[in-house]
């Protein structure tokens, strides 16, 4: 065959490839980056890893930070998608479109050896406050109570401020900091004395969840609102939802989506 002809069905073959991948002919990636609340991200993920089974073309990063990295994130546009377990503020939901996709109880947690099952609104803030530093004073043991929170910024501790606490009334300045809801579990598991709160999704056999006012935290007693220490999941977004942005926020409000919020311990928002 003719050289030049060689030459030219070469040339016409780079030329089509370069179309085809120019008009998309091998789909691109979208990818959604999303930030924000500990105690959100475990739902986050396994959203995010069924929803990447079912469209391999999208990929999605989640990452922690706190609710209020995930409300500033959201605000600046440096991820997609800010994730908050905390109702906002008028200050913090400037600009910002909000999607609740599930509803979460508070939990009262203790060590598992811990006599006492159940306090009330008051004892709980009695004993957060440094008030009550004595578990005695609640039908317990006779030894100090050690109060463990969650960092400023955690949106767990401030709908847990908000809640249990109240605007006057102040966490102990000497309560023990962690920066996770994981990490706060792991303290009262290790310490006999140790009181702390956590997301009902994150509550499994290695503390004692505590009922308030009689009313054990469960996914029923959130739902139906006798469990009143309970608060919104959020998703944020900049302006509106648009593209592969809107598709997954629709895909985890719908009953696909929503069963898995289901299936993660959590109350579904719809």
């Amino acid at each position: 065959m003719d050289t030049k002809i060689i030459i030219g069905i070469i040339v016409a073959i780079i030329i089509i490839a370069g179309a085809v991948m120019a008009l998309g002919g091998g789909s691109q990636e979208s990818k959604i980056d999303i930030v924000g609340s500990t105690s959100v991200q475990p739902v986050a993920e396994k959203l995010a890893e069924v929803y990447m089974k079912e469209h391999p073309n999208v990929k999605i990063n989640v990452q922690g930070g706190g609710s209020s990295v995930g409300i500033t994130s959201a605000q600046q546009g440096t991820a997609d998608i800010g994730t908050s377990s905390k109702e906002l503020k008028d200050n913090e939901s400037a600009g910002l479109t909000e999607y609740m996709i599930a509803k979460d109880g508070i939990v009262i947690a203790v060590n598992s050896q811990n006599s006492v099952s159940a306090l009330t609104p008051d004892q709980v803030k009695g004993i957060f406050s440094g008030n009550i530093t004595n578990w005695k004073e609640v039908g317990g043991s006779d030894a100090e109570i050690n109060v463990v929170t969650r960092e400023d910024g955690s949106g767990t501790r401030s709908a847990f401020e908000e809640i249990v606490m109240g605007k006057e009334t102040k966490i102990k300045k000497d309560a023990i900091v962690q920066s996770s809801t994981e990490a706060v579990k792991q303290a009262v598991k290790q310490d006999p004395n140790a009181i702390g709160f956590i997301s009902l999704a994150n509550l499994d056999e290695s503390v004692k969840a505590l009922k308030i006012d009689g009313v054990t935290p469960s996914e029923a007693t959130v739902t139906d609102g006798t469990y009143k220490v309970q608060r919104p999941f959020l998703f944020l977004v900049k302006g509106d939802a648009k593209g592969a942005v809107k598709e997954f926020i629709d895909w985890v409000l719908s009953p696909a989506g929503q069963e898995i919020v289901k299936s993660e311990k959590l109350v579904p928002a719809k």
